[in-house]
């Protein structure tokens, strides 16, 4: 089972986590259905199921380096996650600012490695969008789950007595990617409705078009009904597109583990305290 997980810091009945599940086969991604979490306690008790998957999530695994070292926090990644999410978000937010506080203008975050290649946010910002916030809710979510991160954690210790445990492997996806792989910097959602506009409407239709059509750099196709075609264009706050779009990276990350990578397409230099993001 593949998972793609659009992901939110703070969950409503209104603004879920959304999550695509599909499989693949045979170059094609089949997505199977989309489910709407509206808070962290259902998200993980899905989680926590006896089933495997491989998903990518759209939150950050990790912080920059320079950030963790200035502050003087542990640079092993499970006592550094330890150390984070151990802090409430006041305390993040104050210990963030005061690192930007005494940068020049213009270099006032410390990025990753992989947010170049990427076009990621910063890990660290905690407001547009607050992507340090969804780290600190996410990470422990997906550990809890005794999901296996590659590159950064290897799993718990399996129960000896369950004969074939579940193998939960998640990655670290960013739906921006593909979705300017093929838009360029055309916008095709928002969340405030008066920006909702027609324009933004084509947009998502020329996304699904080129995922369908397999005209991205994974080299998948989508498959979907359609009925899924129409709500994902529909969905004007593209919540549920991103989900997929992590989907296909999730289908990409499996395409690369059955052709013998064992780290999902992640590359053998990727620093093992901030993570990377899969497919960039």
């Amino acid at each position: 089972m593949l998972l793609g997980c659009d992901f939110s810091s703070a969950p409503t009945s209104t603004k879920t986590i959304v999550l695509a599940i599909g499989e693949l086969h045979q170059g094609r991604v089949q997505l199977s259905k989309i489910e709407r979490f509206a808070s962290f306690s259902a998200f993980s008790d899905w989680l926590k199921q006896a089933q495997s998957w491989i998903g990518a999530f759209d939150l950050p695994f990790g912080l920059p380096r320079e950030l963790v070292q200035t502050l003087g926090w542990p640079t092993d990644w499970v006592a550094c996650m330890a150390h984070y999410c151990a802090l409430s978000r006041d305390q993040i937010r104050q210990a963030f600012a005061a690192f930007c506080n005494d940068r020049p203008v213009g270099g006032k975050f410390a990025h990753r490695a992989t947010d170049g290649p990427a076009g990621s946010s910063p890990s660290m910002k905690w407001v547009n969008p607050p992507v340090a916030f969804m780290l600190h809710a996410g990470v422990p979510l997906l550990l809890q789950a005794g999901a296996t991160l590659p590159g950064l954690y290897a799993g718990a210790p399996c129960a000896t007595d369950d004969p074939s445990p579940a193998l939960k492997i998640a990655l670290e996806g960013y739906p921006g990617l593909l979705a300017r792989e093929v838009l360029g910097r055309r916008s095709y959602k928002a969340d405030d409705k008066a920006r909702q506009t027609p324009e933004r409407l084509i947009a998502r239709k020329d996304l699904i078009t080129a995922l369908e059509q397999g005209n991205t750099r994974l080299g998948l196709r989508l498959k979907l009904t359609h009925a899924q075609r129409d709500a994902l264009a529909d969905d004007a706050r593209g919540d549920a597109l991103d989900a997929v779009l992590c989907l296909m990276q999730a289908a990409w990350a499996q395409t690369q583990h059955d052709a013998g990578d064992a780290r999902y397409g992640l590359p053998a230099h990727m620093d093992p305290l901030e993570g990377w993001i899969v497919s960039a």
